[in-house]
């Protein structure tokens, strides 16, 4: 079957992570046009129930280089973004007009971070189209209780997603693009296939192009470097700490005007 040439569609399918950039900042006209694209993400209910921290303090990125896993190319990158579920706004708006209100919980949770994490990646895509490279950092979901002490974040405020960004050295943009599943082997249709699931052993040999290697000893190198390793035990931590101090409780009691 024939594809149709699309931009857009070309430059998802072109899209690759960037950690190395150019010693130059990002203008403000191009940053204030990719932000403003971020905001016109779809919401739940036209809330948007996010806020960016546009990390700008070259000590705060320092600190966040550290805390998020030893990273030193987060200090180096002049676009920092954090996009940090945020129900607070509208919670405070709620009990100035009514006597009672139930408390964020984990459903509100899950909602906000939804609208963080569809934001972001529409910054990304953004990105991509306004000449940046971008990469995803994680483990802004480790130390949950350092990081909101360092963002001061309030309750029902989470950092969900964070974005490091610049113009990408010519290295980084001729660097190799890193393989996808098949569209075959991750969709699914009408419901959960576990005929296709239980195919991961030959999915991760087809993506990786591992052939002629060993693909046991690959896997378990790859478990041990992104499962059972002290990063991935942190963040399980870290979230659940999150989940806590953000519905804990209080959860679902009322509070309002009096």
């Amino acid at each position: 079957m024939e594809k149709r040439k699309n931009e857009t569609i070309e430059l998802l399918m072109k899209r690759k992570s960037m950690r190395v950039f150019e010693d130059k900042p990002v203008p403000q006209d191009v940053k204030r046009q990719l932000l403003e694209a971020s905001l016109r993400a779809a919401t739940a209910g036209n809330m948007t129930l996010y806020t960016i921290i546009d990390v700008t303090d070259q000590a705060l990125k320092d600190k966040l280089a550290v805390t998020c896993d030893n990273q030193p190319f987060i200090a180096a990158a002049p676009l920092v973004l954090i996009y940090c579920a945020d129900y607070r706004r509208w919670y405070e708006a709620f009990c100035r007009v009514e006597t009672e209100v139930r408390r964020p919980s984990y459903g509100d949770f899950m909602l906000a971070a939804e609208d963080a994490i569809i934001a972001a990646q529409t910054a990304v895509t953004a990105a991509d189209a306004l000449g940046l490279g971008t990469c995803y950092i994680g483990d802004i979901l480790e130390n949950y209780e350092t990081h909101r002490l360092l963002l001061g974040l309030p309750d029902y405020v989470a950092p969900i997603a964070m974005i490091v960004g610049g113009y990408p050295s010519r290295q980084q943009e001729e660097r190799r693009q890193t393989p996808r599943f098949a569209v075959e082997d991750i969709v699914h249709e009408n419901g959960y296939d576990m005929e296709k699931a239980g195919r991961m052993m030959e999915m991760v040999e087809e993506k990786e192009d591992w052939h002629g290697e060993d693909l046991t000893l690959r896997l378990k190198a790859f478990c041990k470097r992104k499962w059972n390793c002290s990063f991935s035990e942190e963040m399980s931590r870290s979230v659940k700490a999150m989940l806590d101090a953000w519905a804990g409780p209080e959860s679902g009691k009322t509070s309002g005007r009096e």
